[in-house]
């Protein structure tokens, strides 16, 4: 059984902090080892309990959330909550786990708690897995001075090209700075296959499976989409397809 996840609030506004505590009262996984109310005492506190978790706000007085962050040298655990979006491209210049604007809701905050659960390799509570299952994910992307935010429901297919991948969802393409593998390990349970070593798909987005010469096949998907399927892809989707539909009478 895991460990609580210790956790430090930062923030000065006294009725955030109140808030914040009351909507994590929800994760039995979450447990609140101090609060602080402004920079200085925010980096002090960093450097004394050593969370596992940290919210941050930006705008504080002595430091900002971004000074605190980059003094105190974290790289791993820190969810930004803050007002201000224009401090999102460089939060997650620094590793930052999620960025919640204010008022957040508490689905989008159970959301962020997910993405640093997985990223610290915790599991999730029994209490909440049925809950969390039915949330919307999303994959966050930074593209030229802007953050991007893709709902998993959304994404066609995800193609790997060099140190990038490619997220094809609604029409466009992004790319993003990540290794297939570890996408596809992100997005495990959530409805995608890996149909060839270079390309994952949308379950929920094929239309048919078809053959391309010989022996091989390619997946159809919406937005005439094709995407080459080689044979151990073909013989996970085949699985895949059957998973959903059930033994036949």
């Amino acid at each position: 059984m895991n460990s609580p996840l210790s956790t430090l609030i930062v923030d000065d506004e006294t009725l955030a902090r109140r808030l914040l505590r009351s909507h994590l009262r929800n994760h039995p996984d979450i447990a609140i080892v101090g609060e602080s109310d402004n920079g200085e005492q925010a980096l002090a506190d960093i450097a004394r309990l050593n969370p596992d978790l940290i919210f941050l706000d930006i705008q504080m007085p002595k430091l900002t959330g971004l000074e605190v962050l980059e003094l105190s040298g974290r790289r791993s655990g820190v969810i930004f909550t803050t007002a201000y979006d224009e401090y999102a491209l460089q939060a997650f210049e620094r590793h930052a786990v999620d960025y919640l604007l204010k008022p957040y809701t508490r689905e989008r905050l159970d959301e962020a708690l997910n993405h640093a659960r997985h990223l610290l390799g915790r599991s999730l509570p029994d209490a909440l897995l049925s809950e969390a299952t039915a949330q919307a994910q999303r994959v966050l992307i930074r593209d030229r001075g802007q953050v991007i935010v893709v709902p998993v429901a959304d994404i066609d297919c995800i193609e790997a090209q060099d140190d990038y991948i490619a997220i094809h969802a609604a029409g466009r393409t992004h790319l993003k700075t990540q290794s297939l593998n570890e996408i596809e390990a992100w997005l495990a349970g959530k409805g995608f296959v890996r149909v060839h070593r270079s390309w994952l798909i949308n379950l929920a987005r094929l239309k048919a499976i078809e053959r391309q010469g010989k022996d091989g096949h390619q997946a159809r998907l919406g937005r005439d989409l094709c995407v080459p399927v080689s044979r151990s892809g073909h013989a996970r989707l085949i699985d895949a397809i059957a998973a959903i539909e059930g033994p036949r009478p």
